[in-house]
């Protein structure tokens, strides 16, 4: 988390009484956290990928693909395409921010899907991402104890640390849930 976001949460801290839940309108001004976490499932999407069929002949890039066929879809491809997302090995959320979002294709971002099979669940995580996030920016400081060489993740088939999550946590404030 960058300075700025550590800030974001910050400012809503301050509106709220010791142990006070967050709210929706809370959840609304955490803008910065959530394209941190949408660049973080850019480049680690949650899932390997899913099957999809052909509903009629079509060709794509050259080749046919007939009606009936299976196709896999990969979400990583996509999200590491250079012609979408410029230096896509690179961390950058403001990727994220509505005037990037709005220059880049439809469904070059599918972390959910897309489309009419996008997941049900999504604001649900959202929520939760962002609910944890503050919590955990607010009461910890945490420190990745491996080299970042060692920071890689393989896909087992769902993303996981390589060496497991090796983190330091400092408990820096009570945690009181209401």
């Amino acid at each position: 988390m960058t300075a700025t976001t550590h800030a974001e949460h910050e400012e809503i801290a301050k509106s709220k009484q010791d142990g006070e839940a967050l709210t929706w309108e809370d959840l609304t001004k955490m803008k910065l956290t959530w394209r941190v976490a949408q660049e973080t499932l850019r480049m680690v999407p949650p899932i390997f990928g899913s099957f999809r069929r052909a509903l009629e002949d079509i060709e794509f890039d050259g080749y046919v693909i007939p009606k009936g066929w299976q196709v896999f879809w990969a979400p990583c491809v996509t999200h590491m395409d250079p012609g979408i997302y410029h230096e896509p090995t690179k961390f950058e959320p403001s990727r994220f921010d509505n005037h990037a979002a709005a220059a880049r294709p439809p469904y070059s971002f599918v972390a959910f899907g897309g489309g009419p099979r996008i997941c049900p669940a999504m604001e649900l995580a959202r929520v939760e991402t962002l609910v944890t996030m503050h919590y955990l920016v607010r009461h910890f400081r945490w420190r990745l104890c491996c080299g970042e060489k060692d920071n890689t993740f393989v896909r087992d088939p769902l993303p996981s640390p390589v060496n497991g999550l090796p983190v330091e946590l400092d408990h820096i404030a009570p945690l009181r849930c209401s």
